[in-house]
């Protein structure tokens, strides 16, 4: 399996499309056109975790967070690290992909893993994205409705939610005269022509409009197809921020955080009080979540689970709601777990024998001092 291969499945499931705008992700350095021997996976690249990937003889790194983030100046293999992992990554030919926010924001991804480790029920996004949609639609012959229908869905048109294949279609009369120069499939040039047609609509991601006309075209019979894009301001069921979902059974406070304390393997958390004796409705978001307070409380969340929270979010959220701080780390880390799963069970239909690993040791700079 060659890199670009790899690359292509990932961002099928976290398309970079969705990721905040100046994320940098997708493939940090190596070639698209590289084979695949084995894969490490790391939450980001330290000197230890890439020693580790020569072991094992992983030539393909996936991290979340991205390695080459602002824009590089130099590269001073006398000065600083970065440049001597630029350098050892070269020299060994090993290409490094990160999936950053979009995997943050991918149904499975980041914080649906999150609540998957924490034992939440019936998991879904917390706010769902909008205005990253549109409409296309286009005026088929009724013949070939069908091959036009599913060119469009194998590039990824038509999916709603855990719905896929989803088309709106409409039975009417197209009409149309070609110039002297025209080659029509149906009637003759200049000659005014009606015709059986169908009016196909599907919900495309705006990041995919491209790739969905470029199928369109090819299979679509007409020397000039006609179609409308519109531009959607609804949610999107495919993607969003956070997750909540429920907990089997009502936990008090004092369980809940020992509950999140062990179910993320950390010996501490922070936290704020909130308002309420039992926590069932619990809303989680894996690395940086503070935007997204107003939200959980909106959505009557008993408690929160993040990260990265500051002082006055902790005293703004205070008899509002459990607010736990949990670490970026400790509640990012298990979503390797999800990235090591579907990786696995991509490569199980392949012929390629292909290891996937996750490393073993800790990237985490943060470190507790106890007196």
């Amino acid at each position: 399996m060659k890199v670009k291969e790899l690359i292509k499945h990932i961002e099928s499931w976290a398309p970079p499309g969705v990721a905040w705008e100046g994320d940098n992700v997708g493939l940090q350095i190596g070639s698209g056109q590289s084979d695949i021997s084995n894969i490490l996976l790391a939450l980001e690249l330290d000197e230890k975790s890439l020693n580790q990937a020569i072991r094992k003889n992983c030539n393909f790194i996936f991290t979340h967070h991205p390695f080459i983030f602002k824009p590089i100046k130099r590269i001073d293999t006398s000065k600083d690290l970065k440049s001597r992992l630029i350098e050892k990554l070269i020299k060994n030919d090993i290409s490094l992909f990160s999936a950053h926010t979009n995997l943050d924001f991918s149904r499975g991804g980041v914080s649906f893993e999150l609540a998957k480790v924490l034992g939440l029920k019936n998991i879904r996004f917390l706010e769902n994205t909008s205005g990253d949609q549109c409409k296309l639609v286009v005026f088929v012959p009724k013949e070939a409705e069908e091959k036009v229908a599913q060119a469009v869905f194998k590039s990824d048109a038509g999916i709603i939610g855990e719905y896929k294949n989803c088309s709106f279609r409409l039975d009417g009369k197209g009409t149309f005269e070609g110039s002297e120069k025209s080659s029509p499939v149906v009637g003759m040039k200049q000659n005014y022509e009606s015709v059986d047609e169908v009016r196909l609509e599907v919900i495309v991601e705006k990041w995919n409009i491209k790739s969905v006309i470029n199928a369109m075209i090819e299979a679509h019979p007409y020397e000039e197809p006609a179609y409308d894009i519109y531009p959607l301001n609804n949610t999107n069921p495919n993607y969003g921020y956070g997750a909540i979902g429920e907990l089997e059974s009502s936990m008090n406070p004092d369980k809940f955080l020992g509950h999140v304390c062990e179910s993320l393997n950390t010996k501490s958390v922070r936290f704020c009080k909130g308002k309420k004796n039992s926590i069932k409705s619990v809303a989680v978001c894996g690395g940086s979540g503070a935007d997204l307070i107003n939200s959980v409380i909106g959505k009557k969340a008993d408690a929160y689970v993040t990260g990265d929270i500051k002082y006055h979010a902790f005293q703004d959220a205070e008899n509002e709601i459990l607010l736990v701080d949990a670490g970026h780390y400790e509640t990012e880390i298990h979503s390797l777990n999800a990235v090591k799963k579907n990786l696995e069970a991509m490569l199980k239909s392949s012929r390629d024998k292909i290891k996937v690993f996750k490393y073993s040791g800790s990237t985490n700079p943060v470190k507790f001092y106890n007196n």
